[in-house]
């Protein structure tokens, strides 16, 4: 038989059971507190390192160069162009059709040399008909000469009047007159069938030959006219280049340049400035530079492509940028130099334009870290995190 539980036994398991509902309920309500306490911390960290993270990335990352110190000499590099020192076109005088041509293409030729040969007939009758003329005004003023002789001595004995005497004198001279204009025209024909032969005017080299036997030539250089021949003097030549304006000071006779050829890559002319046009040209702001030069060798063809290295002095200051560290504002010209932690925009003075870097003569110094790059929005004071420094 089971034995009944008294009242003291029933009292203590009550107690029992609520002691342990108690330790239950404070078992929950710190966990609760303990997970409400939780979620704040990581509510509160999570923005701690969001405010740590959009602060970092509100400052501007940027990248930074030093600048370089200028050589005391600056080489400006200039295209140049060679011609000849004499060089003409060779036309026609005559009119006709070419007989004969006895040079061509790179012939080496000495002044004076017979070149071609024009077959003018029409010249040619004139000038027999011109002769003709002479012999005949010739004939004329003999008979005119002899006539008047004969009435001045008539006179002499009053056997002819004064006015008979006068008559035959002036009909002498004018046939003496007459007789040296026909003679002035046999000149001008028999030097115009000259020009039927094309002599070279200067010793040189046929650099071109556009006629061939047959063709019609016509006289002059204009209208239908064209050039027979091209010839030119290669013994010496002229280099031809253009000096900006900024750089015009430093181009004056006597000055030295060094040529470089294309085909040559590793060979150097020393020359020096021969003349130069002494003025600016007002459409491309240049100034026109000459040097010239001996070519017994032949190391240098008429219209050939030259590169013409002329050393300028730059200011002991300079200091050479890249174009990109540069902003052009409305203000002017500035640099963003960083210092510190923050940047400062500077203006700067430029020299030379080298494309893809600047001269720079005041407003940096050489240990002056300027931004590359830099926004337009970028202003002084603004903080800054070199990128330099995050990458290492």
């Amino acid at each position: 038989m089971e034995t009944p539980m008294n009242s003291s036994d029933h009292n203590a398991s009550s107690e029992s059971r609520a002691k342990h509902m108690v330790v239950l309920a404070a078992c929950f309500v710190v966990c609760f507190a303990l997970l409400i306490g939780y979620g704040i911390y990581a509510r509160r960290h999570d923005a701690a390192v969001l405010a740590r993270e959009t602060t970092a990335s509100a400052v501007l990352r940027v990248r930074t160069v030093q600048p370089k110190i200028g050589a005391p000499n600056e080489d400006l590099v200039l295209p140049g162009n060679v011609q000849a020192f004499n060089e003409t076109p060779i036309y026609a005088r005559t009119n006709g059709y070419l007989k004969r041509w006895y040079v061509d293409i790179g012939a080496h030729v000495k002044a004076g040399q017979l070149l071609a040969v024009i077959e003018s007939p029409e010249v040619d009758q004139q000038l027999r008909q011109a002769r003709a003329q002479l012999a005949t005004a010739q004939a004329d003023s003999r008979l005119a000469r002899t006539t008047a002789e004969r009435w001045r001595n008539l006179r002499k004995t009053d056997s002819v009047s004064p006015q008979e005497s006068e008559e035959k004198t002036g009909s002498m001279e004018a046939k003496l007159a007459a007789e040296e204009a026909e003679r002035a025209n046999v000149l001008r024909l028999e030097q115009l069938q000259g020009f039927e032969k094309v002599y070279a005017p200067f010793s040189g080299v046929i650099t071109a030959r556009n006629v061939d036997i047959g063709d019609l030539i016509n006289a002059g250089s204009t209208g239908t006219a064209k050039e027979m021949f091209h010839l030119a003097a290669e013994q010496q030549v002229r280099v031809f280049f253009e000096v900006p304006q900024l750089n015009a000071h430093a181009a004056t006779p006597g000055t030295e340049v060094t040529l470089t050829l294309p085909e040559a890559p590793g060979q150097k002319i020393a020359a020096r400035i021969t003349r130069t046009a002494d003025a600016i040209d007002p459409v491309t702001r240049t100034l026109r530079v000459e040097v010239d030069l001996p070519n017994t060798a032949g190391q240098f063809a008429p219209g050939e492509y030259v590169q013409a290295h002329l050393k300028l002095a730059t200011p002991s200051n300079a200091l050479i940028v890249p174009v990109n560290g540069v902003l052009f504002r409305s203000e002017g010209i500035t640099a963003a130099v960083v210092l510190g932690d923050r940047v400062e925009l500077r203006p700067i003075t430029i020299g030379h334009d080298f494309g893809d870097a600047l001269e720079v003569t005041s407003g940096l110094a050489a240990n002056d870290r300027i931004v590359i790059n830099p926004p337009d929005s970028l202003v002084s004071g603004q903080k800054v995190q070199l990128a330099e420094a995050g990458a290492q």
